[in-house]
């Protein structure tokens, strides 16, 4: 009796499970914690992408610069758009007819979960470049 009291001691898991919770739970959460900031970053490539598109388009159709900002400024929507800097070539006296307006759009993407930033630093610089040929 006192041997299998002492077989059910040493062979006891009741703590099995909270040492393999505790074990890869900080895995998981980093896991999940990088593909939601994945998911962030992407969707604002995306809506970075969008507005250089439609800043080139403008600028296409004989835009001004300050038009092409504005319209940049105005679609990119969901993100900060004091971090978003564009740069526009030609400026607007060297448009002429069938030359290339090319429009870059830079952003500084915050990522706002301490454990990613302390890894991969507090942005990730985003940039877009479009051109298109002005009619």
């Amino acid at each position: 009796m006192v041997l299998d009291a002492i077989r059910r001691m040493l062979h006891n898991q009741d703590g099995q499970a909270l040492v393999e919770i505790a074990l890869l739970l900080p895995i998981v959460c980093l896991l999940l914690f990088g593909i939601t900031e994945f998911g962030r970053a992407y969707q604002a490539y995306l809506a970075l992408g969008h507005a250089a598109r439609e800043g080139a388009r403008i600028g296409s159709l004989g835009g001004l610069d300050s038009e092409i900002d504005t319209t940049v400024r105005n679609c990119a929507s969901g993100l900060n758009t004091a971090s978003i800097v564009v740069a526009i070539t030609p400026s607007e006296p060297e448009r002429l007819t069938g030359t290339v307006v090319t429009v870059q759009v830079s952003y500084s993407f915050p990522i706002v979960v301490p454990i990613i930033s302390n890894i991969s630093g507090t942005t990730i610089p985003l940039s877009v470049s479009l051109s298109m040929r002005v009619e």
